[in-house]
């Protein structure tokens, strides 16, 4: 089981949807809120709004969501952790360009990390439309 403790601050990141509803807005349509996060630290390094009719972030929003994140640290990790089942292949290729490792774990094991996240989301931004 990964925890936080396991890990180096930026030595590895998680890429994961924050939202668990999508995002309602009056005019634009739905969203999915992608993000990056530190996993020693738990802190969310960057994140995307993906409209929710498209399967995986287009390459570039994966590529604004890596260089918004290699900002904010100014370098990248060298694991970047993504649950089983999600759709990134195009986050997973763009990664791997950038000479991060990807792991593809299943999403419970990221739990730990990403649970506090969403749920501070949840509380903030999934109650009514935007």
């Amino acid at each position: 089981m990964l925890h936080p403790n396991q890990f180096e601050v930026n030595e590895a990141w998680i890429a994961f949807r924050l939202n668990n509803e999508p995002i309602r807005t009056e005019r634009d349509g739905n969203f999915n809120c992608i993000a990056l996060m530190d996993a020693a630290s738990c802190f969310i390094l960057s994140s995307e709004l993906i409209p929710e009719t498209v399967e995986e972030p287009s390459l570039d929003a994966c590529r604004r969501l890596l260089k918004s994140a290699e900002r904010h640290k100014q370098q990248l990790p060298k694991t970047l952790f993504i649950p089983r089942g999600d759709d990134a292949d195009l986050l997973t290729s763009e990664a791997a360009q950038q000479n991060i490792d990807v792991v593809r774990v299943p999403e419970s094991e990221l739990f730990i990390f990403i649970e506090d996240a969403r749920q501070g989301f949840a509380e903030r931004f999934e109650k009514a439309p935007l």
